[in-house]
C-alpha cells in the first residue's frame, strides 16, 4: 500500500492518537492536515490519582474498566512518577480487564497486559451492554472515565448489577485552545482543499458541530462536508454520523474498524480520482 495516498490531503480529528494516526497516512504518502479536537493535560491535582493508583495497588480490583487508551497510558505517567510501575501491573494484571473499543488494548499490550474483553461498540453504551452479561455481584470495579462526559449512566448500571465502583478521571481536556485550528479546518472543506476528512470516534463529530455553532460556522461546516468525503472507522461514528443529516462515504471492509483498515479504504476509494491538492 506504500504511497498509494501520495498527494491526498486527509484532514484528522484524532486528539488521543494523533501522532500514531498521521504517521500511519504519512507512510502512504499522505499531505496530512491535523486537527485535534481537543488540547489534552493531566489532572491539575494528581492527589486522587494517586490514591486511587495506591488502593488499586493495597488491594486488587476484580475487575478493571478502561474507557479510553489515553486514561492508562496516563495512569502509567503517574504510576512511574510514584515508582510504583511492577505492583501496579501485577496488580491490574490479576483483574479481569474491559476495554471500550480497540484503543484500550493496545495501551495494554504496551504494558504487557491483555483484555478479557473488549466491546464491539466502543461506546459507554457498550460496555453497559457487555458487563450487563456477567454477574458482577459484591466485585469491586476500577473505572477508568475520560472527562467532559456525563458517566451517570454508566456508574448507574454497573452498580444496579450489586457492583461496588472506585473511579479516576486521569486526565482534562483544554477545548478552548483548539477552537481556532477547528473553524480554520472547516474553512478548508468548505474551499475544496481537502481529500477526504477521517472521522475515529463519535465525539469528533460532535465537537466539530458544537465549534461551528459556537462560531456561526454550522453552514460553512455542513457545505465543506458536502463536497469532502467522509471516512468512518466504524459504526458508531457512521451511527453519529446519520444522527445529524450526514454520511458515510468511506468505511473499513470486513467490519475491521482500526486506523489501518480505514487508511486501506481511503487509498482505494479516493485513488478513482485524482487529489485535489494538484489543484490548490
Amino acid at each position: 500500500m506504500v504511497d498509494r495516498l501520495n498527494g491526498y490531503r486527509i484532514l484528522i480529528l484524532e486528539t488521543r492518537e494523533e501522532a500514531q494516526f498521521s504517521r500511519l497516512l504519512t507512510e502512504q504518502g499522505a499531505d496530512v492536515l491535523q486537527c485535534p479536537m481537543f488540547t489534552i493535560h493531566d489532572v491539575p491535582d494528581p492527589a486522587p490519582v494517586e490514591a486511587w493508583i495506591r488502593r488499586c495497588i493495597d488491594k486488587s480490583f476484580d475487575d478493571l474498566v478502561l474507557m479510553t487508551g489515553e486514561g492508562l497510558r496516563r495512569l502509567m505517567k503517574v504510576v512511574r512518577r510514584m515508582g510504583v510501575e511492577q505492583p501496579f501491573i501485577t496488580a491490574i494484571g490479576s483483574a479481569r480487564k474491559f476495554a471500550r473499543g480497540p484503543k484500550p488494548g493496545r495501551a495494554l499490550r504496551e504494558i504487557g497486559l491483555e483484555p478479557q474483553m473488549t466491546t464491539e461498540k466502543p461506546t459507554s453504551e457498550g460496555i453497559v451492554e457487555m458487563l450487563a452479561r456477567l454477574d458482577l455481584r459484591g466485585h469491586r470495579i476500577g473505572l477508568q472515565l475520560y472527562p467532559d462526559k456525563d458517566h451517570g449512566a454508566l456508574i448507574g448500571a454497573i452498580t444496579a448489577q450489586g457492583a461496588e465502583i472506585d473511579a479516576v478521571t486521569p486526565y482534562v481536556y483544554d477545548a478552548k485552545a483548539a477552537d481556532a485550528n477547528i473553524v480554520t479546518a472547516i474553512d478548508e472543506m468548505a474551499k475544496g482543499h481537502v481529500d477526504a476528512i477521517a472521522l475515529t470516534n463519535l465525539g469528533q463529530i460532535r465537537r466539530l458541530i458544537e465549534v461551528a455553532r459556537a462560531h456561526g460556522d454550522e453552514a460553512r461546516l455542513r457545505e465543506g462536508l458536502a463536497k469532502t468525503p467522509i471516512a468512518s472507522v466504524g459504526p458508531a461514528v457512521s451511527d453519529e454520523l446519520k444522527s445529524h443529516g450526514l454520511r458515510t462515504d468511506i468505511y473499513p471492509a470486513n467490519d475491521a474498524f482500526f486506523m489501518k483498515p480505514l487508511i486501506s479504504a481511503m487509498a482505494s476509494a479516493l485513488g478513482k480520482s485524482p487529489p485535489r491538492g494538484a489543484a490548490r
